[in-house]
């Protein structure tokens, strides 16, 4: 049995959605450009040399981590997005399994 973790959907939203955009689409639109920014900025963190530039782009980063996080919130709370709780048997397989990967990397 999947259990979803989910917030009631606004009083009023239409069942079945128009072609026009709403605001969960604008909300979407925009976490999943703040999610693809972050991506770029992830990258060029890890290819910079100058440390003043570094600290602009790692601010910066934060800041994009930071409204993917409200936007998240937003969706979540006005109903727009779903989670499907987990059980203790996924978490324990899913900590294995990454618990393990360690042993291919040397040790530092």
């Amino acid at each position: 049995m999947v259990v979803e973790l989910a917030m009631p959907k606004p009083a009023g939203e239409p069942k079945v959605k128009g072609p026009g955009m709403n605001d969960r689409d604008r909300i979407n639109d925009i976490l999943a450009t703040e999610k693809s920014m972050s991506n770029g900025y992830n990258i060029g963190l890890n290819e910079m040399q100058n440390p003043k530039l570094r600290k602009t782009i790692r601010d910066v980063l934060h800041d994009t981590h930071t409204s993917q996080e409200r936007l998240f919130d937003q969706m979540f709370q006005n109903g727009w997005y779903k989670m499907k709780v987990a059980d203790t048997q996924e978490v324990e397989a899913a900590y294995k399994q990454f618990n393990n990967y360690h042993t291919q990397f040397p040790s530092f």
